[in-house]
């Protein structure tokens, strides 16, 4: 059985724990052994991390110590996966750019804030992670990132004639990277979309 650890916390506004609750169900249903916590100082149980396949970041903004950050950093670059969405991978501790460097990118802006109704477009047909998805159109915050040149982007939004990643992936020494940036809140992460999209990068992470 995978074993994947749930770490949620951090700014209320991203509903963390719902969003954990939700996505501890599908890894459940996905034949998942999960562990949730909602403390950073889960990062130091030696023993736990190194039992995992999967870790799912649900934590917005915040502070994190050397001492739990480095044994996330470690234990991707081992070979876990690491999946998650929105403000809880994509804004995490802003002062620590190791973290922004393994995630592969970083909130900078969301204008309009919430409610703006914009379009999410997959790059490929044939893209597994995307495929048979196809299309859609969410009402949420639209994410202005600062991204790695280096991630593979698998969805996009537009800011006027920039092409905005929405979905990528990336690998951290031996670990495989999933972001998506959809996920405002749980009816966002609960679409039938945005959760299929979660749904196969968490199996793909894990891989």
């Amino acid at each position: 059985m995978k074993k994947a650890l749930i770490v949620w916390g951090g700014w209320d506004g991203h509903q963390p724990k719902e969003v954990g609750e939700i996505f501890e169900g599908l890894l459940k249903e996905e034949g998942f052994e999960v562990v949730v916590s909602d403390t950073l100082d889960a990062y130091k149980d030696a023993e736990l991390m190194a039992s995992l396949d999967l870790i799912v970041p649900i934590w917005t903004m915040g502070t994190i110590t050397q001492e739990q950050l480095r044994p996330l950093l470690d234990t991707v670059a081992a070979g876990c996966g690491i999946a998650g969405c929105h403000g809880g991978m994509g804004d995490s501790f802003r002062n620590e750019v190791e973290y922004q460097f393994m995630v592969g990118g970083q909130w900078v802006a969301h204008p309009g804030n919430d409610g703006v109704l914009y379009d999410v477009n997959m790059v490929s047909e044939d893209d597994p992670l995307t495929s048979g998805i196809g299309d859609f159109e969410v009402r949420t915050e639209k994410y202005y990132m600062h991204v790695d040149p280096a991630v593979k982007v698998h969805a996009t939004t537009s800011f006027d004639d920039v092409k905005m990643p929405i979905v990528w992936t990336k690998t951290w020494g031996q670990g495989r990277v999933y972001y998506n940036s959809l996920g405002h809140q749980a009816n966002i992460v609960a679409m039938p979309q945005t959760l299929e999209l979660m749904r196969r990068g968490f199996l793909w992470a894990t891989k």
